[in-house]
């Protein structure tokens, strides 16, 4: 079923009966303000289309106020969309879709262009943060590149420190007060990493965009798991650390983007955080930790106060479900998909205005739970990639010029 855009700009653009000359005429009538501030409001696939109308559109989409008032909306749920990479079957290809209210069933994915494929084919989604992916060198480790898919602004950051047959985990973060945009790495001797895990054998170097070097910042005295994604809340990063030898559990690690500071996040002394397997999700702008259970069960626990042991709370149970396409026989990858090998039974994405929350189950489907009823739906979109890695992004027209 067809719905009705309640944005008078994205009736205009959706009005098949008006031609580009009658839908300009229409626009120039509304006062400048209020249409500035309407454009802030569009999902990122409207204001690309809003820009190539015309000239005059174009300029009005990337007016400094329109950019401001989009990045500083307090609902950001209209200008969330979905992010597939897909490593299969020889390059890489990333697709998106706006994150809809799903009454539309006829929306399909999009490509997106890489202006830089020819020079890194292969690649990781290191995270996504302030309308800028992160994209790391998934062969050699050697080039890190920030960009913006919807302007297909992009920039190659310097070489970092070489090291010898490296792991490396990576992270990208703004701090919205000092209004910096950060990439992070830690550097693990590869060895020491996956046999022995000694602390001494890892650095930790920062770049902050506008500046011209990677500075070393010290060492992290936990390791962290390649691939998993990152949790960005209250101008930190956190990830889950992986255990230390011959020990139960794993702490949640933060890295403060102001300070540069790593900090430990206090987990309740009891409950299912205790267990060895669970990821890291913001969830209505709270830390949050979906845990594993017994027969593909889940639970997510909610931080409800940032930083206070005390305020965490179960807030869902999520059931055992078997998604359509995964009861469908695959097609097996005849080259080895690095998203297909760290893939998890089940991820959680994000939740939705109405309170559903999506879900990724071994990167091959998404599925709609809603909490209230129990109930579990298949999502679907035309030209989806058989195999994929979900990322949740926050679209813009933002410029990596613009950052510093």
């Amino acid at each position: 079923m067809s719905i009705m855009p309640s944005n008078p700009v994205l009736r205009l653009l959706h009005n098949k009966k008006l031609n580009r000359q009658e839908q300009t005429h229409q626009m120039d009538n509304l006062p400048h303000d209020v249409l500035l501030s309407i454009l802030s409001r569009l999902p990122i696939s409207s204001l690309i289309q809003f820009r190539y109308v015309c000239r005059s559109w174009r300029l009005l989409a990337q007016h400094p106020q329109v950019l401001d008032l989009h990045n500083s909306v307090d609902d950001h749920h209209n200008f969330r969309c979905l992010i597939f990479h897909c490593d299969y079957p020889i390059r890489n290809q990333l697709y998106f879709v706006d994150l809809p209210d799903f009454r539309d069933e006829k929306l399909s994915v999009k490509r997106i262009f890489t202006p830089f494929s020819a020079t890194m084919s292969e690649y990781d989604v290191v995270g996504s943060c302030h309308g800028f992916l992160c994209l790391s060198d998934s062969l050699y480790n050697d080039k890190l590149f920030i960009y913006n898919p919807f302007t297909r602004d992009y920039l190659e950051l310097p070489k970092t420190k070489e090291f010898s047959n490296p792991d490396v985990v990576c992270g990208v973060g703004f701090h919205p007060q000092t209004k910096q945009f950060k990439v992070l790495t830690i550097v693990y001797a590869r060895g020491f990493r996956r046999i022995q895990r000694r602390f001494s054998h890892s650095e930790v170097q920062i770049f902050t965009l506008g500046s011209s070097n990677w500075r070393s910042i010290g060492k992290l005295y936990h390791h962290l798991a390649q691939g998993q994604p990152q949790a960005v809340v209250n101008g930190r990063l956190h990830w889950v650390s992986l255990p230390p030898r011959h020990h139960l559990g794993r702490a949640i690690v933060s890295f403060d983007l102001e300070t540069e500071q790593f900090i430990d996040i206090p987990k309740p002394d009891l409950g299912s955080l205790s267990r060895n397997n669970y990821h890291l999700v913001i969830l209505n702008g709270c830390l949050s930790a979906a845990v594993y259970c017994t027969y593909g069960k889940m639970e997510i626990w909610v931080m409800k106060e940032y930083g206070v042991k005390e305020s965490w709370v179960k807030s869902f149970n999520i059931g055992t479900y078997m998604p359509k396409a995964l009861k469908q026989e695959a097609e097996i990858p005849f080259k080895v998909s690095k998203i297909v090998l760290r893939g998890r039974i089940v991820r959680v994405l994000c939740i939705l205005k109405s309170g559903e929350i999506l879900l990724e189950y071994r990167n091959r489907a998404l599925v709609l739970f809603h909490p209230n009823t129990g109930k579990f739906k298949d999502v679907a979109f035309e030209g989806m990639p058989h195999w994929f890695q979900t990322v949740v992004h926050f679209g813009s027209l933002n410029r990596i010029d613009t950052m510093f």
